[in-house]
């Protein structure tokens, strides 16, 4: 009876071990934090509310922030993925870097690859000259059906143009079929094996012009290697480096700018 039960304190105290130091791995390493936030977590809260995050996100926005005041949906959405779920919005601590560069750029027409809840279409919207609007591309028919509302009652939504389906059909038709003459400013934020042949695919549909900005999220967690590589070594566009992290998180992350050189 005593062996059994030192046995069974030995197992308790193994798993809670186990646990303590996944809770360390979530809080330091990235792809621990995405494994919990997005796999474990999320899957178990969607099975017992029958829900997805994105639509709890949605309702806790309808029910929290002001319609019509794009800072107040971007706050809400801001505390509620700090405090309750995290999200893979951009955030606010890299938010601040987008803010710079579309008021530094002061594009006339915005792409947008990855418009998830529509965070960053609300936060690029909301800066935008009169005249200017940002088109945003989700492959999700989900995610875009709840962007589209968080944009409407955000109140920007005659400054957004939600496109749905995959960025590399969408991109080749920009020009036909959605009148842009050129792009001034673009924001990589969807899956990161495409941050490379879409960057490549937007020059080949010549939507770039002398100046134009590539701003990419993400860069170190979940990482984009290979891009990276391409557009620092790309003669063509002169690279700068904004260090952060990850949104929600005190985990290293990074966006990385690109300026077109023509």
């Amino acid at each position: 009876m005593l062996e059994s039960s030192s046995v069974l304190l030995f197992i308790v105290f193994v798993l809670l071990f186990i646990l303590l130091l996944f809770v360390v791995l979530i809080r330091k390493n990235g792809t621990a934090a995405l494994i919990w936030n997005e796999i474990i977590r999320e899957k178990i809260t969607n099975f017992i509310m029958n829900q997805s995050k994105e639509q709890r996100i949605l309702n806790f926005v309808l029910q929290n922030a002001v319609r019509g005041d794009p800072c107040s949906v971007l706050d809400t959405i801001d505390k509620y993925c700090s405090q309750k779920e995290w999200a893979m919005n951009v955030g606010n601590e890299k938010g601040l870097i987008l803010d710079k560069t579309v008021e530094e750029v002061q594009p006339s027409v915005a792409l947008e690859l990855g418009t998830y809840c529509g965070y960053s279409a609300v936060r690029i919207a909301r800066l935008l000259k009169a005249g200017a609007y940002l088109l945003t591309v989700e492959f999700n028919p989900e995610f875009a059906a709840i962007a589209k509302q968080i944009i409407e009652f955000a109140g920007v939504q005659d400054k957004v143009k939600l496109l749905e389906g995959p960025s590399e059909e969408i991109i080749p038709q920009l020009k036909k079929k959605y009148e842009v003459d050129t792009l001034d400013f673009v924001f990589l934020d969807h899956w990161k094996d495409r941050y490379t042949p879409d960057a490549i695919l937007i020059q080949e549909c010549n939507l770039l012009r002398k100046g134009s900005v590539l701003l990419a999220d993400n860069i170190i967690v979940p990482g984009a290697p290979e891009f990276l590589n391409y557009i620092r070594n790309n003669p063509r566009f002169q690279c700068t480096n904004y260090p952060s992290h990850l949104e929600y998180m005190n985990v290293e992350d990074a966006m990385e700018k690109a300026v077109f050189l023509g």
